[in-house]
């Protein structure tokens, strides 16, 4: 039998340490170097090409991904693969990220011809800024680390996550920076969980046909006939140009049924709540779960600009994208 080592918790507590000053001792490194590369993603026509060699290429993998999700349009290239056959993708209007903690990366060192020759501009993330990758980069980007967080001091750890954390820095100032927004964020993400938080008003209501209306002047025979044929527990009122007046609901029924005898003989326009609870078509899946549970209503009418009644949100509709 095979003896049971216990963890050793003070190795992966200095594991831990290492890697996070790693990535502190890059905050005082942020210069007009770190502007100038997020001017360049910001001016790129092309796209971002980000390419790295082993464990430095799984982090440009990263860095691509964070950067197309935030609408850069971005993708990791193989260097090995690129001087293989590869090299077809590179373009005069793209630009490069390339990583390499040494700045020596023979397949790295081995484009750096072709982008000098197509006048793509080169953004390197290096541990040596003075190494030849380094040298020939548009803009170079200190990634130094006094250490490993590897006992032996080999194996790549701390570097990867300080390039990383550096990566993610580029990506998150060039969001701010192009002005991103949580809508374009959520059409860039229209599956999960997150996606579906963000899923707009106009993506979830009940629309057309399928919403329930009435008129002012309409009797309320038919108003019940319409939330009951309709199922969302309540009918928008709408003037003669179709613009939200009021809503009737099943608690305004009850409430109606409760203080007069002759309910059927009255009109929408005598019993509709004025002045009801309204979203814009582009607010956010969470902001109307928001709104429902503050004001404590399960439905939600949604308007364009003039009033004119889009659709209803209803709390079933929040379910069924699994948002709740």
């Amino acid at each position: 039998m095979s003896k049971t080592v216990a963890p050793d918790f003070a190795l992966a507590r200095k594991v831990l340490q290492t890697e996070a000053a790693a990535i502190l001792a890059l905050v005082d490194r942020l210069d007009e170097r770190f502007e100038r590369a997020v001017r360049l993603l910001l001016d790129c026509r092309g796209r971002v090409i980000v390419t790295g060699m082993g464990k430095s290429g799984i982090i440009c993998r990263k860095i691509a991904a964070t950067l197309s999700s935030t609408g850069t349009p971005a993708f990791f290239l193989h260097p090995a693969e690129a001087i293989h056959g590869d090299l077809g993708v590179l373009q005069p209007d793209d630009t490069i990220v390339a990583l390499s903690h040494s700045g020596e990366t023979d397949e790295l060192l081995r484009l750096l011809e072709t982008i000098k020759r197509l006048g793509a501009r080169l953004v390197v993330i290096t541990g040596e800024p003075q190494s030849t990758l380094g040298k020939a980069a548009d803009v170079t980007l200190d990634c130094h680390v006094s250490n490993e967080a590897c006992p032996l001091n080999l194996v790549p750890t701390a570097s990867t996550t300080a390039a990383l954390a550096l990566g993610d820095a580029l990506a998150m100032t060039l969001l701010v920076t192009k002005g991103f927004r949580q809508e374009d964020f959520a059409n860039l993400h229209p599956g999960g969980k997150l996606g579906k938080r963000l899923m707009r008003a106009d993506q979830l209501m009940t629309a057309r046909d399928q919403m329930p209306a009435v008129r002012t002047g309409e009797e309320m025979r038919e108003v019940i006939y319409e939330i009951s044929r309709k199922k969302l527990g309540m009918s928008c009122v709408l003037d003669d140009n179709g613009r939200l007046v009021g809503i009737i609901t099943d608690g305004d029924l009850r409430r109606h049924m409760a203080d007069t005898s002759d309910l059927l003989a009255r009109r929408a326009e005598d019993v509709m709540t004025r002045n009801p609870i309204t979203i814009a078509p582009d607010t956010l899946a969470v902001e109307v779960l928001n709104t429902l549970e503050r004001h404590k209503i399960t439905s939600v009418v949604v308007v364009a600009d003039d009033h004119k009644v889009l659709g209803v949100v209803h709390l079933h509709d929040l379910w069924r994208t699994e948002m709740i």
